[in-house]
């Protein structure tokens, strides 16, 4: 029987500080030969690699864990009405993060869209056949700061919604009408606009007007998973494929019961809707449950240590190179994982940042980083333990080479 929240937090993981540490539940790539397992990937003319990049949907996110494998196995052999899957995953969620209510959508984006149905059908099937094209009789517009429309918000114009683009509380009082939906906010810009948490709360509650928090890379830490519901958001997105280690295409919607409610009434298996294309699987809703549990119930500190310990020696192995230089940080919000952005004197080191990744890339094995024209960037946390050493090896042979 799962317990809630605050009982898991006060567990400590007994899993081992190397072998257990986000262990995948799948065999790594430079292991595969060694397996004896069907080399798929090999098949098709692929290549794995080593993910020192980070989170990026591109690069296929994460790594489920063992426990999230094991449950999307458990799921894939029985059959069981998805409804049915989704109430109880959905009641279980909320007990273990705090909230009033919860499901699994397939993916941030769809969480977006699906609360945002939500909030404009209430409990009515027929308005929800009705997205995107014909909002009569239901709010229409949907308010955020002009530093927070990233890409991700066209999943509110997917509901047919009008985007009102605003840059301080002024302003944003001024947009608020007869017309507004819903005020949206992009948890990962917070420190970019002139309206952070608290004021943007405030004049949501002063209005009676729903507002949503896309808090997509935000775990760690733990603790965000039910910071923001109980900071006063009425939906909080999350991606299931980040740092809770669960399916790729899975999301989380968290918040208010009759908000999340409304969301499912667009969702899957229901067929005349704006979410009927962001179906969920089975084996997808267990995982993600099971992936949560398990996130809730590690040892965080010791996860801590193990990725700053990597960064430290990727950093170690990087300033051997004479004209090196790097900056390990940890960024304020999104992917809030020990990092490390490395830099060279290109009259001593006579290669390109560009060019040191894609000789990363096109080594054996293969690894990604990211970075623009001036850094490599490295982070460790999407990594199985011990791949830091190749990392750091590989990226000091490449310097090396070109010095």
């Amino acid at each position: 029987m799962l317990v809630s929240r605050r009982d898991l937090i006060k567990q400590i993981s007994t899993l081992p500080l190397v072998g257990g540490l986000f262990t995948a539940g799948v065999i790594t790539p430079h292991l595969t030969e060694l397996s004896g397992r069907r080399d798929y990937y090999k098949e098709l003319g692929l290549r794995s690699f080593i993910n020192a990049a980070g989170t990026y949907t591109a690069l296929t996110g994460c790594l489920m864990t063992e426990e999230a494998v094991e449950a999307y196995n458990y799921a894939a052999g029985q059959y069981v009405a998805l409804d049915d899957l989704q109430d109880k995953v959905g009641e279980r969620l909320a007990e273990l993060i705090g909230c009033e209510s919860a499901t699994v959508t397939s993916g941030a984006f769809s969480a977006i869209t699906l609360g945002l149905a939500g909030v404009l059908t209430g409990d009515d099937p027929k308005k929800a056949a009705r997205i995107p094209y014909d909002l009569t009789d239901m709010k229409s517009e949907v308010i955020l700061q002009k530093s927070h429309a990233i890409g991700y918000a066209h999943a509110l114009k997917n509901c047919g919604v009008k985007i009102i683009e605003i840059e301080t509380v002024d302003e944003l009082e001024k947009a608020i009408n007869e017309n507004t939906a819903m005020l949206w906010f992009l948890n990962a810009h917070n420190f970019q606009g002139k309206i952070q948490y608290k004021e943007f709360i405030e004049v949501g509650k002063r209005h009676n007007i729903p507002m949503m928090n896309d808090c997509a890379a935000d775990v760690p830490p733990v603790e965000n998973l039910w910071k923001y519901t109980d900071m006063g958001f009425d939906l909080v997105c999350f991606s299931g494929g980040k740092g809770l280690r669960g399916p790729q295409s899975c999301g989380l919607l968290l918040g208010r019961k009759d908000l999340i409610r409304g969301a499912r009434l667009s969702a899957p298996p229901r067929g005349d809707t704006v979410g009927r294309g962001m179906k969920v699987n089975k084996e997808e809703v267990l995982a993600m449950l099971i992936a949560v549990e398990t996130y809730i119930n590690r040892d965080h500190d010791a996860d801590w240590k193990l990725w700053d310990s990597q960064i430290k020696l990727i950093n170690k192995y990087a300033m051997e190179v004479e004209g090196v230089e790097t900056e390990i940080h940890v960024p304020a919000i999104a992917n809030h994982v020990p990092s490390i952005n490395i830099s060279w004197d290109q009259s001593k080191i006579k290669i390109t940042p560009n060019e040191a990744r894609e000789a990363l890339r096109n080594g054996h094995p293969s690894i990604e980083t990211v970075g623009g024209d001036k850094s490599v960037n490295i982070t460790t946390w999407m990594m199985n333990p011990g791949e830091e050493r190749i990392v750091a090896r590989r990226l000091q042979e490449i310097l090396m080479a070109a010095s």
